[in-house]
């Protein structure tokens, strides 16, 4: 089980950005009718469709799946046996060259895929890798790509229905325009703090499930240890959306912090050796 705070914290930002949906929603039925519903319920489904496709393709296009033979096979080998564990279909895997030691997760339970950095094979020994693999695949389980995506479709429609609303009551010029397109990146950022606030839950969640099913969190302590300084130095080749998804984001500034994927990597290492 997770800490009991951890869940009425992910209860009342999960709760927010319901509500958030429910006014794009709202607005979609206020600007078509009614009678519009089911344009308006395809149109919410949509987008997060969409993003989720075009995400899992992006994140894995220059990935390589991973042969079951030879140095990959004991890799293969505990991805099975965690995935029976965790009662979850055994995800497609593949390999990366990330520039840093690194690896993430994508797709949904079912048909979801781990992508391993090669820095990251040949860094950790076999318990810290498994416990690695361990995290990831608790992110299938708990849905958390799929929750995400769906976040950030959330912030983009409400940025849409900030801009329209602003527009449909100023004289429409170009600088209502720019004022406008303001106010829909002002809207959509309001929404991403609680998007991100639930990706660095979710981060400790899947540190918590990944110590459970390994019996200890130590592995994945020295994991993220070695992750973070064989990371120091070195430049990944890494988009920032999938960024967003790996085990280790690097921390930066009191600003990006507030908008940071994942919470700090000494706050981590701490509650898994606590």
């Amino acid at each position: 089980m997770t800490d009991f705070g951890l869940k009425v914290r992910m209860a009342i930002v999960g709760s927010i950005l319901f509500a958030f949906y429910m006014f794009v929603g709202a607005f979609g039925l206020a600007m078509f009718g009614v009678q519009a519903w089911p344009l308006v319920l395809l149109g919410l489904v949509t987008l997060p469709f969409i993003q989720y496709k075009i995400g899992t393709w992006s994140a894995t296009r220059r990935a390589e799946p991973m042969p079951e033979e030879g140095q990959y096979q004991d890799i293969h080998r505990m991805t099975d046996s965690l995935s029976q564990d965790m009662g979850i279909k055994k995800p497609k895997l593949m390999v990366m060259n990330m520039g840093v030691p690194n690896a993430f997760a994508t797709g949904r339970k079912g048909n979801g895929v781990v992508v391993v950095s090669t820095e990251l094979i040949r860094l950790l020994e076999r318990d810290e890798l498994e416990g690695v693999i361990a995290h990831e695949l608790a992110h299938i389980k708990n849905r958390d790509v799929v929750t995400m995506v769906v976040g950030q479709s959330i912030g983009m429609m409400v940025g849409w229905v900030a801009y329209m609303i602003y527009m449909m009551g100023d004289d429409r010029n170009i600088g209502s325009i720019f004022v406008g397109m303001f106010i829909s990146n002002i809207a959509q950022m309001l929404v991403m703090v609680f998007v991100l606030a639930i990706s660095r839950y979710r981060e400790y969640v899947a540190d918590e499930d990944a110590r459970q099913y390994i019996g200890s969190g130590d592995p994945l302590a020295r994991a993220l240890e070695k992750i973070s300084q064989g990371a120091q130095g070195r430049e990944s080749n890494l988009d920032d959306s999938v960024s967003a998804l790996c085990i280790f984001n690097a921390e930066r500034g009191l600003l990006q912090s507030l908008f940071a994927t994942h919470p700090p990597t000494e706050k981590r290492i701490e509650k898994l050796r606590r």
